[in-house]
């Protein structure tokens, strides 16, 4: 086992506090390797990593690292169909058949792009039993939610899309685009800003991928965990919206996995490559301010069908619910990835942060308390 490594980068004076954080989580054994990426107003004012990309502790983080973000990815697919919405190829409020016909099946033709794009499709699982591959496959996904009849009415509730998100607002994209979701990412953000966030990829990064690894349950055994909706009822919505296909043990780890597109959770990114795409949002360079303002508008809020939390959900965005309160503004938006990883953006303080991390931690929270805690301590410096 390698020997503990120093925090290494850069860090503005203005924000020792988040340097602070960040080792205290290295000194209380809560990381094996992580890094943390913050960029104000056009400006890289911190960028910092530390720590392993493997357990053996053989192979030091660097700066390019990166690791699969989960449903921070589904930030990208949000602004993906925000980039649309803005160039008026794509209508929110016009029903989802209109671009992909196939989808009016089963009761289907009247969601809207707004009810998808929010959670409140009813469409979180697929009832059938699909085989391990078909995750890999993209006709076979966006076919099997297309014939899929929701869980519940549309609009009349919300609930996590854990999964489908990504093909179904995915979907809409190819549709009016003609591109797959991760190449119009690519073209359109990733490549332009030289930020390091992929939606599948070739071997040829393979050796820049951190291992995952998984860390500690901070579940209250006297509080409901989606855990144990899983196991209790293997055939519910809840456990078929996590494991149909199947995304655990070393299934994310796989070249399959790295390849595919996956759009609501196969993202693999660097903390600056994050902090790089959400700093420029925060600038106003990727959306104008209107469509800022349609992308973080608060659509539902309350207790999710899928996950037992309370969720408030923007437009493809997520936001902090009381219960949960991250940073200083309640307008500013967010997607964070299963096992720790956010992405944040905030328009007023013209601030976007990355944080990655491997060491996968899993609780009752929307947001890391890892994570949370560099958001306040950004704050302090702003």
């Amino acid at each position: 086992m390698g020997e503990p490594t120093k925090i290494q980068g850069t860090c503005n004076e203005r924000f020792e506090r988040v340097r602070g954080v960040f080792t205290n989580a290295f000194k209380e054994g809560l990381e094996v390797g992580a890094a943390v990426s913050i960029v104000v107003d056009g400006e890289r004012v911190v960028d910092l990593w530390s720590g392993w990309m493997d357990a053996g502790r053989t192979r030091p983080w660097q700066r390019d690292t990166i690791v699969n973000v989960f449903s921070t990815t589904k930030g990208m697919t949000a602004l993906c169909a925000h980039r649309l919405v803005e160039e008026g190829r794509l209508d929110l409020e016009a029903p989802v058949a209109k671009y992909w016909p196939e989808f009016a099946a089963a009761g289907k033709e009247s969601i809207t792009v707004r009810q998808l794009i929010s959670h409140q499709a009813g469409l979180p699982a697929i009832r059938k039993t699909l085989a391990p591959a078909d995750i890999y496959d993209w006709d076979t996904m966006v076919e099997a939610l297309a014939e899929l009849e929701p869980w519940w009415e549309p609009g009349s509730g919300h609930g996590y899309h854990a999964l489908t998100f990504g093909w179904l607002v995915g979907e809409v994209v190819r549709r009016i685009t003609g591109k797959s979701l991760g190449t119009y990412f690519r073209e359109t953000f990733a490549e332009p800003l030289a930020a390091d966030f992929y939606i599948g990829f070739g071997e040829e990064l393979d050796d820049r991928v951190a291992d995952l690894i998984q860390g500690p349950m901070h579940f209250n055994p006297d509080e409901p965990s989606f855990i144990e909706a899983i196991l209790n009822d293997p055939q519910g919505m809840t456990a078929k919206a996590f494991a149909n296909p199947n995304v655990f043990g070393d299934v994310p780890m796989s070249r399959e996995w790295r390849a595919a597109e996956i759009p609501a959770a196969n993202g693999h990114a660097s903390a600056a490559g994050i902090a790089t795409l959400y700093g420029a949002l925060a600038a106003g360079e990727l959306l104008g301010p209107d469509a800022i303002e349609c992308a973080r508008q608060e659509q539902v809020c309350g207790p999710d069908l899928v996950i037992p939390l309370v969720t408030k959900i923007a437009n493809g965005f997520m936001l902090t619910p009381d219960q949960e309160p991250c940073g200083r503004n309640p307008k500013a938006f967010n997607h964070a990835g299963a096992g720790g990883s956010l992405g944040y953006c905030d328009p007023e303080a013209r601030m976007g942060l990355g944080y990655t991390m491997n060491n996968m931690h899993m609780g009752a929270w929307l947001i890391d308390p890892r994570a949370r805690a560099l958001v306040d301590a950004v704050y302090e410096g702003l």
